[in-house]
């Protein structure tokens, strides 16, 4: 029996709905329906009755809703002293970060905070846009950097989530550029010639940004996608080669602009081919006064454990920057 079977089955007891509880849970509909009948083999009775609607437990099932809420509690308790014990780790501030905001946003605001907050003793995990909003709803982090725009927002929930915006980024296509300088290829292409169109793998967080432009521009735009992948680096590596037309961070191709090593592959007539988002940072809100039982069924309704907030208040030293961001945030420009 995995411990995610139960966090799966509280969530369905406190929705009543198998879609709801999949989308909480960031997982398919049919994959959270296995899952629950997994744990059903497991408890070897039936604790779901599919009958009705909204769904409703058994009696059996009842119980097991109980029981779960106290297990997963303790167990949350216990991982909570057992990083006690790591002292070294109590100033060390954890973040996850998306990959491309890791490579390219991350190491110059770090230098900059080093500047105007002071020293930081920092732990950065690297990880697509899921997985990182997965570590902050688990409480694996202190922190998270992510991109937002309000055609994909990040799913954390204002009620438990706070923010703090730290800039804006634009996501616009580059090429290499000629030996005069000119771009080697400008959108929007032929329906008979499409350009050669580095893309995101399907999934990535950008690449659906890209979608979105690409939707919206009024210009029909003429892209054969010659090569994919998760990260925008490897994007850019490819496009510094020659190979095509990627959309890219500004963040990421500073340096290469400057250098003449990339240019926009954006004709006069087109500049809405390109998105600004919000770069924010988010944490989970200090714990309230609730009891430790209601603490976790809030949270088991949206995330996949108890908030850590719920279990200890937030480090010194990540409580101290965060108070530094909001204050920066709200001071007049």
């Amino acid at each position: 029996m995995e411990t995610k079977w139960l966090e799966d089955f509280v969530s369905l007891a406190e929705t009543r709905s198998f879609s709801r509880s999949a989308q909480l849970r960031h997982v398919t509909q049919p994959a959270f329906s296995r899952r629950i009948q997994s744990l059903e083999a497991w408890a070897g009775t039936d604790l779901v009755d599919r009958s009705s609607y909204p769904t409703r437990l058994t009696p059996a099932g009842e119980t097991l809703y109980d029981q779960s809420l106290e297990i997963l509690q303790a167990m949350q308790s216990a991982r909570a002293m057992l990083r006690g014990y790591s002292a070294s780790a109590h100033d060390v501030i954890e973040f996850a970060v998306p990959h491309t905001l890791a490579f390219t946003f991350f190491p110059a605001w770090v230098s900059a905070l080093r500047d105007t907050f002071g020293p930081i003793k920092s732990r950065l995990m690297a990880l697509n846009v899921h997985d990182a909003v997965m570590r902050m709803a688990e409480g694996s982090c202190d922190l998270l950097i992510a991109y937002h725009h309000p055609a994909q927002p990040i799913p954390l929930d204002a009620d438990r989530y706070e923010m703090v915006s730290l800039g804006e980024e634009t996501l616009a296509p580059y090429t290499k550029p000629d030996r005069s300088g000119a771009p080697l290829y400008v959108l929007p292409g032929r329906i008979n010639q499409p350009l050669p169109y580095l893309g995101y793998a399907s999934g990535a967080y950008l690449g659906q940004m890209v979608d979105l432009i690409l939707k919206e521009t009024p210009t029909p735009i003429h892209l054969d996608r010659v090569y994919e992948t998760d990260m925008a680096e490897g994007l850019k590596a490819m496009a510094l080669e020659g190979h095509g037309i990627a959309f890219l961070p500004h963040s990421a191709v500073v340096q290469e602009l400057a250098a003449g090593r990339l240019v926009s592959a954006l004709p006069p007539t087109a500049q809405k081919l390109q998105v600004t988002m919000e770069v924010r940072v988010y944490r989970e809100k200090p714990a309230s006064k609730e009891s430790p039982r209601a603490q976790t069924l809030h949270a088991l309704r949206g995330a996949p454990v108890t908030p850590r907030a719920a279990l200890h208040p937030p480090k010194s030293s990540a409580q101290a920057l965060w108070d530094y961001l909001r204050s920066q945030a709200s001071a007049p420009a």
